[in-house]
């Protein structure tokens, strides 16, 4: 089985909405049933012209002294009025967030494809999805798509695949309506959310739902080098679709909490995507901002790590569920907390830790030097240690 995450954007989005909508009319049947609507056609129109004959031949016969006319009803027709948004709406939300959120379009030698983008400055610096422009780097072409019609070349300033985080900047624009950052810390089970993007190259489009989770493991990947591309995601019932990679999510004051990555899909498939299904994940914005602020200053993003490699325990070592370490490397903060091999980590301070990308989700939303209290089980006995987490940057 394939991994059942897809990012949320078309790997072969044409780089300019087809000319026509992407739904069929259902087709009609042959034969008999057709020969009779033809004839049906036929003689309603006949009887129509009929009617028509007939009424006009008898206007004309009449002398007008007797006739009354009868009054047409026609269906009655209110001005209801465009009553202003109520704060706090969909409506209001959407009103204040849409000039902030744009379409991406790119071209590569690996193909084409489509996502979304927040603003991040009035003079062009946005954010979006590595997936979403990963395919136009090394001579690529990358397009944005403003709200108000406009479009602009964009060059890439840098990438994270760990994160699936990127960071374009959108030449020649200037007074650009800049998103408000929130914290995704401050979310809760249940609480409304609004979702934009460009699904399947809708532009600005927007859905609404709920927070349906919190610190969901996802694992969408892996980069070059085999490190995998994990995050503790916002998982929400707002529909997400291909297209909608890169797009905020906001809470209901219009503030940007989370950035739509990916989805579940249904199918098993290889290489297939599904559409909506009520299960959409988003970054939070919390553990990405230190790393975007490192992409906007050219630098190389860090990462917290352990400095161990992981798989799944299951419930088969030490009767426990948790991340089972497989190895641990020489120097690292784990080796100096006492960390060994065939150990289960089973909590990550009042995180609990059910497998291996529920660890690496969680220590992903940490900055190196970060102090954190790790547990973990060693022949049926729980230890625990604090440790200041390391940084995968590299020297030199």
């Amino acid at each position: 089985m394939g991994n059942p995450y897809a990012a949320a954007q078309p790997t072969t989005q044409p780089t300019a909405p087809p000319p026509a909508p992407p739904y069929a009319p259902r087709a009609r049947s042959r034969g008999r049933a057709g020969l009779a609507a033809a004839v049906l056609v036929t003689s309603l129109v006949a009887g129509a012209g009929a009617g028509f004959g007939g009424a006009a031949l008898w206007d004309g016969t009449q002398d007008g002294t007797s006739s009354s006319s009868t009054p047409t009803a026609t269906t009655p027709v209110i001005d209801q009025g465009d009553t202003p948004a109520a704060e706090g709406s969909v409506e209001a939300v959407a009103s204040a967030v849409l000039p902030s959120v744009v379409t991406i379009r790119v071209a590569g030698q690996q193909g084409e494809g489509s996502g979304s983008g927040i603003i991040l400055s009035s003079d062009g610096t946005i954010l979006t999805n590595n997936h979403v422009v990963e395919v136009a780097e090394g001579g690529g072409d990358v397009r944005v798509y403003f709200d108000d019609g406009t479009s602009a070349p964009a060059e890439i300033l840098g990438t994270d695949p760990l994160t699936d985080t990127a960071v374009i900047r959108a030449e020649g624009v200037t007074d650009l309506t800049a998103a408000t950052i929130g914290q995704s810390a401050n979310l809760d089970v249940g609480q409304d959310v609004v979702a934009f993007g460009a699904p399947f190259g809708l532009d600005s489009t927007v859905t609404s739902g709920i927070v349906s989770a919190l610190d969901r493991p996802v694992n969408v990947g892996s980069d070059s080098e085999g490190n995998s591309t994990t995050y503790p995601a916002i998982q929400t019932d707002a529909a997400i679709n291909p297209g909608n990679s890169g797009g905020p999510l906001v809470d209901m004051s219009g503030a940007v909490v989370g950035i739509n990555s990916s989805i579940r899909t249904a199918s098993q498939g290889v290489g297939t995507q599904g559409g909506s299904i009520g299960l959409g994940f988003a970054i939070p914005i919390d553990e990405v901002m230190p790393i975007v602020d490192q992409m906007i200053a050219g630098e190389t993003p860090t990462h917290a790590r352990l400095g161990i490699q992981v798989g799944d325990a299951g419930t088969a070592a030490e009767g426990a569920a948790g991340a089972l370490v497989r190895e641990v490397s020489p120097g690292s903060t784990a080796a100096d907390a006492g960390l060994q091999q065939g150990d289960v980590i089973t909590r990550v301070d009042d995180r609990a830790i059910t497998d291996a990308d529920s660890l690496v989700a969680t220590i992903r939303s940490y900055r190196p030097g970060d102090e954190v209290e790790v547990t973990w089980q060693r022949d049926g006995e729980e230890q625990s240690a604090t440790l200041a987490l390391d940084s995968d940057a590299t020297e030199g």
